[in-house]
Formats: C-alpha cells, sequence, structure tokens
C-alpha cells in the first residue's frame, strides 16, 4: 500500500505551489488578521482543494483499477512509464513545455478558470473562499498530474480517493502559511523554491520507476504479490527433498 506516499508528494509538491498558486492564497479576502473569519476562510480554501484532488483521486482510482484486471505486468508498465514520462518533463526545455500547453489548451482553460476566481474574490463571503479552493484544484499543475500518477497505480478507487486526499492534506501547511505570511514571501524566495522542484520530480520519478521494476527493495521497490509467489516457487524448487 503505496497511500502515504500521497502525503509526501502533496508536501514536497507544495513547495511548488507557493509559486503557482500562492498569489490566489495571498489575495484572498483577508479581513481582520486577528478575526475568526480570517482563519475559518483558509481553512475553508484548502478545504475546497482537498475535495477537487480527492475527485480526481476517485476518478484515476477507478481507471487504475481497470488496469489492475489486465495484468500485474501492465500495471508495472504504466507506473515506469509514468516515471519516465515525469523525467521527461523535467529535462524538456521550458519553451518546448510551454508551446505543448498551447496545443492543449491549458492556457485557455487556465484563463476560463481564472475569470470565474474574478467573481467569487469580489464577494468574499466564505463559501466564495470555498469554491476558490475547488476551482484552484482544477488549474494545471505538474505535482497534482504525479500525485494523479500514484493514485492510478494504487489500482482501487478508494485508495486513489484517500491518496489523492492526503496528496491535498500535505499541500495545507505552506499554503496555509503563506496566506498567513503575505508579503515576507517575496518574488526571490519564491523562485529559489522553483529551483529545487525539478530535483523533487526526478527523485519521485525514479521512486515511480523503482517502483514499477519490483526489485524487491523494501518500501521502495517492492515485488509484487505475483512476482513474489514466482520467486517463491524458484525457492521451494532448490531445497532438498524431505527424507521419508
Amino acid at each position: 500500500m503505496y497511500i502515504w506516499e500521497g502525503l509526501i508528494i502533496g508536501f514536497l509538491g507544495s513547495l511548488h505551489c507557493i509559486g503557482m498558486c500562492g498569489p490566489i492564497a495571498l489575495a484572498l479576502p483577508s479581513g481582520s488578521f486577528r478575526s475568526f473569519s480570517f482563519y475559518t476562510g483558509r481553512v475553508l480554501y484548502n478545504f475546497g482543494r482537498v475535495i477537487t484532488y480527492s475527485f480526481f483521486g476517485l476518478i484515476f482510482g477507478i481507471l487504475g483499477k481497470s488496469i489492475s484486471f489486465i495484468s500485474i505486468e501492465f500495471q508495472q508498465g504504466v507506473t515506469i512509464a509514468t516515471g519516465a514520462v515525469i523525467l521527461l518533463i523535467v529535462i524538456l526545455p521550458s519553451g518546448f513545455k510551454l508551446k505543448i500547453s498551447e496545443k492543449l489548451s491549458f492556457i485557455n482553460f487556465t484563463s476560463k478558470i481564472k475569470s470565474y476566481f474574478s467573481s467569487l474574490f469580489k464577494k468574499g463571503s466564505l463559501g466564495s473562499l470555498f469554491f476558490i479552493g475547488i476551482l484552484n484544484g482544477f488549474l494545471p499543475c505538474g505535482f497534482v498530474y504525479v500525485g494523479l500518477a500514484g493514485a492510478l497505480v494504487t489500482g482501487e478507487m478508494l485508495s486513489g480517493i484517500f491518496y489523492m486526499a492526503l496528496f491535498g492534506i500535505g499541500t495545507i501547511p505552506v499554503m496555509f502559511g503563506t496566506a498567513l505570511a503575505g508579503n515576507f514571501i517575496n518574488l526571490q524566495v519564491r523562485q529559489k523554491i522553483s529551483k529545487a522542484i525539478p530535483y523533487f520530480a526526478g527523485l519521485i520519478a525514479i521512486l515511480f520507476i523503482l517502483r514499477g521494476l519490483s526489485l524487491g527493495i523494501p518500501y521502495i521497490s517492492p515485488k509484487t504479490e505475483k512476482i513474489q509467489k514466482m520467486f517463491n516457487k524458484e525457492e521451494e524448487k532448490k531445497k532438498p527433498p524431505c527424507c521419508e
């Protein structure tokens, strides 16, 4: 079971969130810093994001379950391919990735979501902060895709939901802190954090590839149930026959 990995990926990915979603958290209607509604609004905002991520986990958990029915080997192949794609995204030039985003209409999709943000920000109610969080979860994000890949590999609907819920929870400390810190997290700090993101993504990609290879390394690359049974059969063959 790799569900707790979602929490780790979410926490590491939240460093990336400072640069991508940090401006949204900073722009949330503030009110009085000492008021109860200030903290309640930010809790609701983050809760909205977790709900959206959990919804994605439901979809990818169901998809992963359908894949696991095909074969264990196919599921391993998906895991390895996911890691390879993440590595490819890390090493691709930023200009090339921008062109891909334009062709996939990510930019247009993001613009539409931001237009909804505008009307919700004007309302400034606690309910609007909750819906801002829900919409925030739909924004294209590389680390969300990494989390979804993990939810896919779980191969179960509930596991996928919990995986992405933990992913969202893992992002809360940094996102909540960003909303409280305000202008203390300036552009230079965000740029420094952004430079570290490819290293985190590369590490996660390697972990996905190792898991798919089923090398028998505890926690990192454990053997799948089917491979473990084959391994046990081979060990049984090596044992000398029992004396009658």
